[in-house]
């Protein structure tokens, strides 16, 4: 039995992962010799100080809601902790159970860490490059979306849906039920059909759409199918808002009718 606890011991302290045990009330019983060099304290120093201390109240929060789960079915649960060490700051994620005594109470919880600051690091520099990427989207002329093969949207400008004085999930999942009815949609449509049908990229065309306070706008679309293993996955493409410019051709178009029919009249 001796020899067994020996082996267990030998297995624990030389982990490379952070293992802990604490007591219901969150004082630590027992750190691994990982733990201990992790945040440059000594096992006599860390045994009964106060596991998981964190001094921003958000990180304070989502810990205390995820540790209730440890005192109720299934006496498990998983939480990501930033933490001041000798390294600086970095973040582990535990994996903490409880042990239960003969009547189902909480004797005890263990919890195994593992450092993931840098996939945490490079996570917010991707998410730090996708929000300067969207500032640039975002600030030319056109306006971004895509939508499958069905006409679901599955992303649509911020831009774009303030320009039709609309919100995301106001019932609208089809890129189609922005549309007016305006019978020069349909030749649109159908090149949209076509691109979807053959994977080949449609000359630019335009659409008429409706604004969520009744305003029709003219928007000229450049889209590109997205094809996978032959078959086109997806829609993406841009739009310009092109309602006065259009409204400009128009008066044009009116006055050179007038010309004509005052020159005729000569």
């Amino acid at each position: 039995m001796v020899e067994n606890d020996n082996i267990y011991r030998e297995l624990v302290e030389n982990q490379q992962d952070y293992i802990v045990k604490f007591s219901p009330e969150g004082r630590l019983l027992f750190a691994n010799t990982a733990y201990c060099e992790l945040t440059g304290k000594s096992k006599e120093e860390l045994i009964g100080s106060i596991f998981m201390p964190v001094t921003e109240r958000q990180y304070a929060d989502v810990i205390a809601t995820q540790m209730v789960k440890l005192f109720r079915p299934p006496f498990a649960c998983y939480v990501d902790q930033w933490m001041q060490t000798k390294k600086g700051m970095r973040c582990i994620s535990w994996s903490a159970r409880s042990l239960l005594d003969g009547s189902q109470s909480v004797r005890a919880i263990v919890a195994v860490g593992r450092d993931i600051s840098n996939s945490k690091f490079q996570e917010k520099a991707i998410q730090k490059r996708d929000r300067e990427l969207m500032l640039v989207v975002e600030s030319g002329k056109q306006m971004y979306y895509s939508h499958t093969p069905n006409n679901v949207m599955n992303y649509v400008s911020p831009r774009l849906l303030k320009l039709l004085g609309y919100r995301l999930h106001t019932g609208k999942r089809l890129w189609t039920d922005y549309l007016s009815d305006n019978p020069v949609n349909k030749e649109g449509l159908e090149r949209t059909k076509r691109e979807i049908a053959t994977g080949r990229r449609e000359p630019r065309y335009r659409l008429e759409f409706v604004t969520g306070n009744g305003v029709t706008i003219w928007l000229e679309v450049n889209e590109l199918p997205i094809v996978k293993d032959g078959k086109t996955v997806a829609i993406v493409g841009s739009l310009i808002d092109i309602t006065e410019k259009k409204e400009v051709e128009e008066g044009q178009l009116e006055a050179e009718i007038l010309l004509k029919g005052s020159s005729s009249q000569f």
